[in-house]
């Protein structure tokens, strides 16, 4: 691939550093304003709908260090963001719920420390994924995911995360309208660093509005200390992961639909950036940097990682594919850890404000997809690709509320997504005529530039 001028606005940015120093900081704390709102989303759902204590600085702190360990497996390369992932709600569900068993008079403090205990062997699982990745080798492997599966299931990631932004924006229409403005105006009409930091923009100028109407309310600070540890460094013993049969067959095969996920955001940013980070530095080291980063975080009481769509999105705005930038976010994440006070303001940017920046985000990742199968030919006037992408598209949409079912006693939930990639796979398995070959492939029903590299 030849490299691209860096001219902003005009090609993308492969080094941030041309920017200078206080540029690249503030790119990065536009990543952190992408990821923030989602990442602590995750432990508020899990403390007030499952009654589990999974503590905001521990998914923060852990989100961050779990971004720079995915970094160093993938050798500094690809430019991803970890932050908490939702896939595992379901099961953080179905542990607050246990009461059975030694779950009988079990308290949520240690039902926690049991989920989490689950959640390091779904870690581990992407582990052995990766081992059988590395043993018969990413062509066997991408044989059975070409784009006309990867293509729709980018595109049904953007989807799926798009009622969120609607009911967010519907909050004050007025304010996420103002978002989005300010977003497209940003990235269209600015010039110099302004037309880089269109998400940052989208958030701070709203919020000062939202300020000055008396929209923000600053009550819910008071208390709340500057400076705070996280649990486990307060209280390791009630924090560390406990280990048990049925949490583990609770927790644990949700790693199957987070690892299709996975490989669904691995193409879209492969697509983004336009490189192959499936082959280079391989689809083995970013399930390696995925898994542990999951696992470390759950053995210290926090919860799942996955790799973030919405920092993806800020990649197809900015144009700047520089991984140090996404690096920095995840240094932002790790020293705002120790600040409770700093969560607590965050979550006070109101939920408009979030809505309207997730219109543009989510739809770009969707976009992406549409690009992915563009970009690669996929040949819709075959019979067989149709079939694969229509079932793709009906089960990612039409399963809203995923699908249950039971594993001996444990009840085991299949998320929307990982259902599409499972049919997905299996359908391009099945049918005749997949002539994909990964990395030799041009011009086919898959080729295009992840068939070229």
């Amino acid at each position: 691939m030849k490299e691209k001028k860096t001219t902003i606005g005009q090609e993308p940015i492969r080094d941030a550093r041309t920017l200078g120093l206080g540029k690249m900081l503030i790119l990065g704390l536009q990543h952190m304003f992408a990821m923030f709102g989602a990442t602590v989303l995750v432990p508020i759902l899990v403390q007030n709908q499952y009654h589990l204590p999974l503590s905001i600085q521990t998914t923060l702190f852990f989100a961050g260090i779990g971004t720079l360990f995915f970094h160093v497996c993938t050798k500094m390369k690809v430019p991803a963001f970890l932050g908490s992932s939702f896939a595992f709600l379901g099961g953080f569900a179905a542990m607050g719920a246990m009461d059975t068993g030694i779950y009988a008079s079990m308290s949520q403090a240690e039902k926690l420390q049991y989920a989490t205990g689950g959640i390091v062997a779904a870690g581990l699982l992407y582990v052995v994924m990766a081992a059988i990745v590395k043993a018969v080798g990413v062509h066997r492997v991408m044989h059975f995911l070409p784009p006309v599966v990867t293509g729709p299931i980018i595109i049904l990631i953007g989807l799926n995360l798009a009622p969120s932004a609607v009911a967010n924006a519907s909050t004050c229409w007025p304010l996420a309208i103002f978002a989005i403005a300010v977003i497209v105006v940003a990235n269209i009409w600015g010039k110099g660093m302004v037309k880089i930091i269109p998400i940052l923009l989208g958030v701070v100028i709203p919020y000062l509005a939202a300020i000055l109407f008396r929209m923000v309310d600053f009550s819910v600070l008071e208390g709340v200390a500057p400076v705070g540890l996280q649990p486990f460094f307060t209280d390791f013993s009630g924090s560390v992961a406990k280990f048990d049969l049925s949490a583990i067959l609770v927790m644990a095969p949700i790693a199957v639909a987070a690892m299709m996920e996975h490989i669904g955001d691995m193409s879209a940013i492969s697509a983004t950036v336009g490189e192959n980070f499936i082959e280079d530095p391989g689809l083995h080291r970013t399930l390696i940097g995925d898994g542990v980063a999951t696992a470390l975080a759950g053995l210290f009481g926090g919860p799942a990682n996955t790799t973030y769509g919405e920092n993806t999105g800020v990649l197809v705005l900015s144009r700047v594919h520089d991984p140090r930038v996404i690096r920095l976010a995840a240094l932002y994440a790790v020293i705002l850890s120790f600040s409770p006070a700093f969560a607590v303001i965050v979550n006070t940017i109101p939920a408009a404000i979030i809505g309207g920046v997730s219109f543009i985000l989510y739809g770009m990742i969707s976009a992406i997809g549409v690009r992915n199968v563009v970009e690669n030919r996929v040949d819709f006037t075959n019979s067989r690709n149709l079939i694969i992408a229509a079932v793709i598209l009906v089960c990612g949409l039409g399963f809203t509320g995923g699908l249950t079912f039971q594993v001996g006693s444990a009840s085991i939930t299949l998320t929307s997504l990982a259902i599409a990639a499972i049919a997905g796979i299996a359908l391009n398995a099945i049918l005749p005529g997949n002539d994909f070959a990964f990395g030799q492939t041009e011009h086919s029903d898959s080729a295009g530039n992840l068939g070229k590299y």
